[in-house]
């Protein structure tokens, strides 16, 4: 888009008037490629793209039908974007529904599915077709503005992450800006103006931050700065809010948000090559408090804990001063350790309840380990290029309270601690996506998030691979027992907490480890280690936790099992098959590593071989598969 220099690039993407109009006769009318009459709203493309520095002018235009422009920008606009399946999906999709209801389009993606990207490429497809003139991407926080301004600026669009609202104008070599949702809801109006005099698409990075109930005047503001836009993107991978109020701009049915496109981290797990595998190793231990200035002291293990014992228990345990959180801390190091070896670079996370329990972590991680982690609290000045920082480095731990809760892209983080006291589904699974973005295919990481060994967080963990709709429905059903009175608010207020008075908490112990949904005993996860250890050398990427579940399928409890255990009774066809996809998964990998070829290509090799494709194959079509793939590794 924005040009590199005026001399060597002409800095208009789309043609004006005058060239479609010519673009238009030199075409009879008709689509350059299928010579279809073309429609209004047809396509002005670059023949040479723009991207590469094809210039702005008649010469080297074409008019397009929008679907055969879609098909060539799965080669040239794919290429340069490296779109995935889902997004050009959702990309025809967009343009099939012409931008959603009333100019509006929902779309729930899981963290690290690309929707930046994804929008990216509405935006560029919007300006294509001469429907927008500017882009306004509007962020949570700061640290967002320069990551979004990153990403565009490498697909050849320029944003402007350090406008405010005093410029009044967005400079004309940008193609718009990238501004907080504080800085528009001060000055709502100057939004709408600028709106108003150019054609723009406005685009809602975790939209479900605009929430329009009675004390969310941002709501209000929004819709007052931005229904005037010519279209506007919504993105989010957690669409709901926990207070239950309505989101701006989302279409909703039975007061349930209804997506344009939905992609969740349930569907990219089952996809592949999208996000990583996470499992989740639960800590109990004694927490001990009493009422302040009171006797007697109260003792209860955390896994023993209910709505009225969480606050007070989770609040001794994660007290710096205490014995669990440092025993925690250590337990996750040394998971960092064992994660350095295959990823060299791998980092953690701390996610703490506020600052100066952050601090204080940083403190014991650096005597654990010997080096400072960086800290990333909203007091520091320059939290953002910390941040920027520790992604591209090779440290090996970061504390934050919630700057890097959502949004922020730093993929090479490979375990975490959960520390804080905020206990909704909606946090926890931002948190997650910290953790599931690959690094590329032959990424095998798996993700280690550890936890309290309490409730509801083990049900969270357990309920991960969940979709979207049902993630929805449990938030929804959370929500009116808090308007109902029941007083099970997960989030208690600090008036509450400060009637609590902490004495100690224990060092941790594993309570279970949740993995794919399941409760991993520790004894199973010892004799998986003693299993992996006899075999010699795992295979990359095989994790403790998935020896652990197939020893747990095929009846295998000890190293010498005093009898033949009974049959197990054959799990449902829908966990057969996806056990086995699994596998296939993990051959196709294996294949693409040993041969180079793409993964897209093997699968199309083999669909072409059974007639079929991995989605509707049935269970014994998956298993030749495999077999079929064993033999070509064979043969390498």
């Amino acid at each position: 888009m924005a040009e590199a220099s005026e001399a060597s690039r002409d800095r208009r993407r789309a043609f004006n008037s005058a060239e479609r109009v010519a673009l238009f006769l030199a075409a009879d009318g008709r689509c350059t490629a299928c010579r279809q009459e073309l429609d209004p709203g047809w396509h002005g493309d670059h023949m040479q793209p723009w991207s590469a520095g094809g210039p702005t002018e008649v010469t080297n235009g074409q008019a397009l039908c929008p679907e055969c422009n879609l098909k060539k920008g799965q080669g040239s606009m794919a290429d340069v974007f490296g779109l995935r399946e889902w997004q050009q999906e959702a990309r025809e999709r967009y343009h099939g529904r012409d931008g959603g209801t009333g100019g509006s389009f929902l779309v729930v993606a899981t963290p690290g599915a690309g929707k930046t990207t994804f929008a990216l490429t509405i935006a560029r497809d919007l300006i294509d077709q001469g429907v927008i003139d500017k882009i306004v991407v509007i962020v949570p926080t700061a640290h967002l503005r320069r990551q979004w301004s990153g990403a565009a600026s490498r697909n050849g669009v320029q944003l402007d992450h350090r406008f405010v609202n005093a410029n009044g104008v967005i400079g004309r070599d940008f193609d718009g800006a990238v501004v907080t949702y504080q800085t528009v809801t001060s000055e709502p109006q100057l939004w709408r103006k600028l709106c108003s005099v150019r054609r723009t698409l406005v685009i809602f990075d975790e939209i479900h931050h605009a929430g329009e109930g009675d004390d969310q005047r941002w709501g209000l503001a929004l819709k007052s700065a931005f229904d005037v836009a010519t279209r506007r993107l919504l993105l989010s991978g957690t669409p709901f809010r926990t207070d239950g109020t309505p989101i701006p701009f989302v279409e909703y049915e039975d007061k349930r948000a209804v997506p344009g496109y939905n992609y969740d981290y349930g569907m990219a797990l089952a996809d592949g090559g999208v996000v990583r595998p996470a499992v989740f190793p639960a800590m109990d231990g004694e927490a001990k408090w009493r009422r302040a200035g009171r006797m007697p002291v109260t003792t209860v293990a955390l896994a023993d804990t209910d709505e009225k014992t969480v606050p007070p228990a989770l609040k001794a345990a994660l007290d710096p001063n205490g014995e669990w959180i440092p025993s925690v801390l250590q337990e996750a190091d040394a998971a960092l350790t064992q994660a350095r070896i295959d990823t060299p670079d791998a980092g953690g996370l701390v996610v703490a309840f506020d600052q100066n329990a952050a601090r204080a972590y940083a403190s014991i991680l650096e005597r654990i380990t010997g080096e400072r982690p960086a800290i990333a609290v909203s007091d520091e000045p320059d939290s953002s290029k910390i941040i920027e920082k520790f992604k591209d480095d090779d440290s090996r731990w970061i504390v934050a309270v919630q700057m890097v809760a959502e949004g922020v892209d730093i993929p090479r983080l490979a375990v975490g601690v959960y520390a804080t006291r905020v206990r909704t589904q909606m946090f926890f699974i931002q948190v997650v996506g910290r953790f599931v973005r690959m690094r590329g295919e032959e990424d095998e990481t798996t993700a280690r998030l550890f936890i309290p060994s309490i409730q509801p967080l083990l049900s969270y963990a357990q309920a991960i691979e969940k979709t979207v709709d049902a993630v929805l429905a449990d938030e929804e059903k959370r929500v009116r027992e808090i308007q109902e009175g029941d007083g099970n608010d997960p989030d208690e207020p600090p008036s509450l907490l400060a009637a609590f008075e902490t004495v100690g908490s224990s060092a941790a112990v594993h309570h279970t480890t949740i993995a794919s949904g399941e409760s991993i005993t520790p004894e199973e996860m010892t004799y998986a280690k003693t299993v992996m250890s006899r075999a010699g050398s795992a295979p990359r990427g095989m994790s403790t936790e998935y020896v652990a579940l197939i020893l747990r399928t095929a009846g295998v409890t000890s190293a010498v099992p005093t009898q033949r255990p009974a049959p197990a009774e054959a799990p449902p066809l829908a966990d057969q098959k996806y056990e086995v996809k699994k596998l296939l998964k993990r051959k196709v990998g294996r294949y693409s590593i040993a041969t180079d070829k793409p993964h897209q290509f093997i699968h199309g090799e083999m669909n072409r071989h059974f007639g079929d494709n991995s989605k509707t194959a049935t269970l014994d079509s998956l298993l030749k598969r495999i077999e079929l793939l064993d033999r070509w590794l064979k043969e390498v």
